[in-house]
């Protein structure tokens, strides 16, 4: 790894390069902007060579590629088995049955079923319990007059609500997180690190066996939640397999997690970093939905995602051929200046604000409304019972070594 980062840190410095390989240096992984332009200006349909797939950066053609191209992309037990990798199955076995990871039919069916729990008119209910759990963690630090957003606010506040939309004990969230994070970087890399691939298959192992025995007591013991209405749900008077229901559990607790963890603490690195607009946002909280979004635009939580052409396609002037892979780079779309004037200004009035954070078209965030409601939760907490709200500059910040989930380890504040 160290050497890798210096062949691409050299590489970046001199110019020579395009490839998102160069996220593996902590420079760019902090500010990956400047490169995401280059790719945008120089080559905005790119053949990485580093990672054999196409790159894809300007707005119009990362939409055309999340509606278009295929998701099904997760190699098969049988097919990592004739490639010697028959140590990855139980992941795999996992992952084939992600709506994340399934075209239609059999995407539609399992999102239809998911999202019923996420409308915005049932995720409406939750503002006041919402409300409740981000002010008792608050409660907490308070007095202390400095925090850690992500350990005590960001990361906890959606583990929370996770386990309670999920229907498990809230007293789990910790452990939940710990797994949510592990599976993360399985999402949000491109490289396969061995060093992390045990605790990855150990986390994997335990979720599935979590939910199976969380099946158990809903059967005994039914309690409102996601895992009782997947149980229950039929599709054509079908149901869902016990493996497809813990799969999709898997996805949808991560998704819950990591991305509106970062959502916060994104957000908040970004209003210290621009004191005018926090100080728009101080004086006027009508303002922070209309924020949240800019925040998810400049600061994406989830910067990109993979798909794999559906046959020979043209795109951008290149031919891409059937079943190669394109990344497709939401962080670079939401800074297209072809489609946001000044992309690189924070303005938390933004119009016609129509950012990628969430995705496009069959697959986008099923969670978005409770997502978008945390943030506003979220920051109108934290703006309003924090005054003075400054960076604690006696730790620098460190980003996740996570290349497409957008986050930090630690933020540091004082108020």
């Amino acid at each position: 790894m160290t050497m890798a980062t210096e062949s691409a840190s050299g590489t970046r410095k001199t110019g020579r390069t395009l490839s998102l390989y160069h996220l593996l240096d902590p420079e760019v992984l902090a500010d990956p902007y400047p490169l995401y332009a280059r790719l945008r200006d120089e080559d905005p349909v790119h053949w990485d060579s580093f990672l054999h797939a196409w790159v894809v950066t300007r707005y119009p053609d990362v939409v055309q590629v999340l509606h278009h191209f295929s998701a099904n992309r997760t190699p098969t037990p049988e097919q990592l088995s004739a490639m010697g990798l028959s140590a990855l199955n139980p992941i795999a076995q996992v992952m084939v049955r992600q709506m994340l990871f399934l075209d239609p039919p059999d995407h539609t069916r399992l999102r239809a079923l998911a999202s019923a729990a996420f409308t915005p008119r049932i995720v409406e209910r939750l503002r006041s319990h919402i409300q409740e759990i981000m002010d008792g963690l608050l409660d907490r630090v308070a007095s202390k007059g400095r925090m850690d957003v992500i350990a005590d606010f960001a990361s906890p506040a959606p583990a929370i609500v996770t386990a309670e939309m999920l229907g498990v004990p809230v007293a789990d969230h910790e452990q939940l997180k710990d797994w949510s994070a592990d599976f993360a970087e399985m999402l949000g890399n491109f490289q396969h690190n061995p060093d992390r691939f045990p605790k990855v298959l150990r986390s994997v192992e335990s979720m599935c066996s979590y939910f199976r025995s969380a099946m158990r007591e809903q059967q005994l013991h039914p309690r409102d939640g996601l895992i009782q209405a997947m149980m229950a749900a039929e599709v054509d008077g079908a149901r869902l397999t016990e493996e497809e229901i813990i799969a999709n559990l898997i996805v949808t607790m991560v998704g819950g997690q990591e991305t509106t963890t970062n959502l916060i603490g994104n957000g908040v690195l970004t209003l210290l970093r621009n004191p005018v607009e926090l100080n728009r946002l101080r004086a006027n909280s009508s303002l922070i939905p209309s924020a949240v979004e800019e925040l998810l635009r400049y600061e994406s939580p989830s910067q990109h995602t993979a798909r794999l052409a559906p046959a020979d396609v043209e795109l951008g002037g290149k031919k891409i051929r059937k079943r190669q892979a394109v990344i497709a780079v939401m962080g670079a779309a939401n800074r297209d200046p072809e489609r946001f004037p000044e992309p690189d200004r924070l303005d938390i009035e933004r119009k016609d604000n129509r950012h990628l954070a969430f995705g496009w078209a069959a697959h986008f965030c099923f969670g978005a409304a409770l997502a978008r409601l945390e943030g506003q939760i979220a920051f109108e907490t934290m703006l309003r019972r924090l005054p003075n709200l400054a960076f604690d500059t006696t730790t620098p910040l460190v980003w996740r070594h996570n290349l497409g989930l957008r986050g930090l380890t630690a933020l540091p504040v004082v108020f």
